[in-house]
């Protein structure tokens, strides 16, 4: 009975905000000191699905800036992992891959913003991607360490040994072994990307409008039913890829 009571706080717990946000994405006019919405519209969401609306831009823009930044730091990260696995001051190069995590991300960004200044990448789309790898690339180094074992260099040595070339070992030992690992690793720097405001906000110099943005916009604004909606948005992808990993990654592929 206790497990069950349980169960059922947790699930509500989780389901709260998405109820929350999902109806304050189509309220209307709210005032104190009334507990709902005086009224409700799709307005908001016709608007998102129909218009050529700033969320449905943004929407757009994050998706791309998340899958971009989640492939490149992956498999970035998964070679230049195995090279440091091999290296001779193996923990020399991991420290410096800790690097990026000591500073928040808005000391970093100024550190760094006089270089996509003086690059022209400031404002740019290409400059707020190098900046989000800039924290996605090293997570995906230090992610991978525990993947490149002594086991693993020496499976593929043995591979190589026996005649199969590099190619052949990647595609036929080595992925299928790290496979778990690469999908959870793209999952990880996908929502690194996803909700990262510091670096995006001041090397895309406000230009750059991803969804936390616009969260962060409307909330200033007092914009509350943008901000639900673009909460809501915001929300529904790390859920989408939480399930995706109980249904195939923990499972076994």
């Amino acid at each position: 009975m206790l497990r069950k009571t349980l169960t059922a706080i947790l699930i509500a717990a989780i389901l709260l905000p998405f109820l929350f946000f999902g109806m304050l994405s189509v309220g209307q006019a709210w005032f104190y000191p009334s507990i709902l919405p005086q009224r409700f519209t799709l307005s908001n969401w016709q608007e998102l699905l129909v218009g050529q609306s700033e969320l449905q831009v943004s929407l757009l823009l994050s998706l791309l800036l998340g899958m971009g930044v989640a492939i490149l730091s992956t498999l970035a990260g998964f070679v230049i992992s195995k090279e440091i696995a091999r290296a001779k001051y193996k923990n020399r190069w991991l420290l410096l891959a800790y690097w990026p995590f000591v500073l928040s991300p808005v000391v970093l960004a100024i550190l760094v913003q006089r270089f996509f200044l003086l690059t022209g990448m400031s404002g740019e789309v290409i400059g707020v991607l190098l900046g989000q790898l800039i924290l996605a690339f090293p997570f995906a180094v230090i992610f991978f360490q525990s993947f490149w074992t002594q086991e693993v260099l020496q499976l593929e040595q043995q591979s190589q040994t026996l005649g199969a070339s590099a190619v052949y070992t990647l595609q036929k030992v080595l992925l299928p072994l790290a496979k778990p690992l690469l999908l959870i690793c793209f999952f990880q720097t996908f929502l690194i990307s996803w909700f990262e405001y510091g670096l995006t906000q001041f090397i895309g110099l406000g230009k750059i409008k991803t969804l936390t943005i616009l969260v962060f916009k409307y909330v200033n604004e007092a914009n509350i039913f943008h901000a639900a909606l673009a909460s809501l948005l915001l929300m529904l992808p790390p859920a989408l890829l939480l399930w995706l990993n109980k249904k195939f990654v923990f499972r076994g592929i």
